[in-house]
């Protein structure tokens, strides 16, 4: 299997990425230097701190600390700076930088990525800004968001997104003006000498694992396998590998905006403030999140057919069986029911459960159907589940029009619970001015 590059979609893509998006624009907010400061965003920074959410450069530098360390892992400094999360001042905040990207290129040349990532085809708007060449242009827009926001972004340029994605992360965030360019002439040089592959957008411990067992150990190797014997092992993923490992990427940007689909899954889970020892209190919160999880369910038109429940221990726990914990699922009658979906969570978490002390739980409801009919039981009072579904429908109303904390069960109120803690966080972390002065 032969490419020809000169029939391959040749572009002017730019990959733009917010250099430590959420400690950069903590610190835009006090007035301190992104690049100059060391302060980490962490979870319960408030409190006694859970998680490190982000970490300026200079922090993860002179700590060598990462977006995922543990609060008790982060070493002592007089100079860093700990503040907890603004979840809706980032979202808010990203959406002002990618309308600075909007005033570059047409909406169909502009797609998010990620909170903090973004791609544009600026080709067909080179000249309209007098910029010679895709690098002038990153530039431009470098400059600009810099002014308007004081945030700095690397950029990585290609042919097309996969290669732009490439020369961002294994490129840009090394090079001095955080711009790096890989173009097709560049890929034996530049995209064969990444390492580790997991380096590599796309490939992840388990497909490495998976490679390393057919004797491929690096991208150049990938490249030079043979795409059928790829296909045998990891389906139509091994031709894209293959596809990939040659730089070749045939999608355009407006075919990456995500199209509406039912989600193959649909679940939270909580990090719980302190390590949990007692049963009530786990099954307390357990109730709560199988509750929330109902109500995003019925919003959705959707019913499950399928209740898993996740169990992480307390951090150096192991049980007998040498577990740092455990999942385990049961397929059911389709049901978006509270009571019913809390049924089944409890008899899941009963089942596995021999007082482990817990951090971390987590509840998903998978098998979806797109339906708002009801399943009637034959064992159960048809009576009962209509009013069962009418309570949700009332429930779900008042909530929707006057916020979660309008109408709670009174065990949220009881010790242990975190629901009403936790209403007002966005994507499980705080959304407000928490910490700031």
């Amino acid at each position: 299997m032969k490419f020809d590059y000169s029939k391959e979609p040749s572009r002017d893509i730019l990959c733009i990425d917010c250099k430590s998006f959420y400690a950069s624009v903590e610190c835009v907010e006090r007035g301190l230097h992104p690049l100059k400061t060391m302060l980490i965003v962490m979870s319960g920074a408030e409190n006694s701190g859970g998680l490190v959410l982000a970490a300026s450069p200079l922090a993860k530098k002179v700590l060598g600390i990462s977006n995922v360390t543990r609060s008790s892992e982060v070493p002592y400094h007089k100079d860093l700076l700990i503040v907890p999360p603004r979840m809706s001042y980032y979202m808010a905040k990203n959406v002002e930088i990618n309308q600075i990207y909007k005033s570059f290129v047409a909406d169909e040349d502009h797609a998010v990525f990620s909170v903090d990532e973004s791609f544009l085809d600026v080709t067909n708007s080179l000249k309209l800004f007098g910029c010679k060449n895709a690098y002038e242009m990153a530039q431009l827009i470098q400059h600009k968001v810099k002014d308007q926001t004081g945030i700095y972004v690397t950029v990585g340029i290609g042919d097309n997104p996969l290669l732009a994605k490439l020369a961002l992360d294994n490129g840009a965030k090394h090079s001095k003006d955080f711009v790096a360019e890989w173009r097709y002439e560049d890929l034996q040089e530049k995209v064969w000498s990444i390492h580790p592959m997991t380096e590599f957008c796309g490939i992840g411990t388990r497909t490495v694992k998976r490679l390393n067992w057919l004797g491929i150990r690096t991208i150049k190797e990938i490249a030079e396998a043979d795409p059928y014997r790829l296909k045998r092992e990891f389906g139509v993923m091994g031709l894209q590998l293959y596809a990939h490992a040659w730089g070749i990427d045939r999608s355009f940007l407006d075919q990456r905006k995500p199209a509406a689909k039912v989600d193959k899954s649909i679940g939270n889970s909580q990090v719980l403030p302190r390590d949990y020892t007692r049963q009530d209190q786990l099954e307390l919160v357990l109730r709560e999140i199988a509750d929330q999880v109902a109500t995003r369910l019925r919003s959705s038109h959707l019913k499950t057919g399928c209740v898993a429940v996740s169990v992480g221990y307390s951090k150096g726990y192991i049980d007998r069986q040498g577990r740092s914990g455990w999942r385990k699922q049961m397929k059911i009658p389709l049901s978006n029911n509270t009571k019913i979906l809390s049924e089944y969570v409890l008899l899941l978490f009963r089942s596995e459960y021999n007082d482990q002390d817990v951090r971390h739980v987590g509840i998903s409801y998978s098998k979806l159907a797109k339906t708002d009919s009801l399943q009637l039981d034959l064992f159960s009072d048809p009576e009962e589940e209509f009013s069962e579904q009418r309570l949700d429908f009332l429930i779900d109303t008042i909530r929707k029009k006057y916020g979660f904390k309008s109408l709670i069960h009174a065990s949220s109120l009881l010790d242990g619970a975190t629901a009403v803690s936790r209403s007002g966080l966005v994507a499980g972390h705080a959304g407000g001015n928490v910490g700031v002065q």
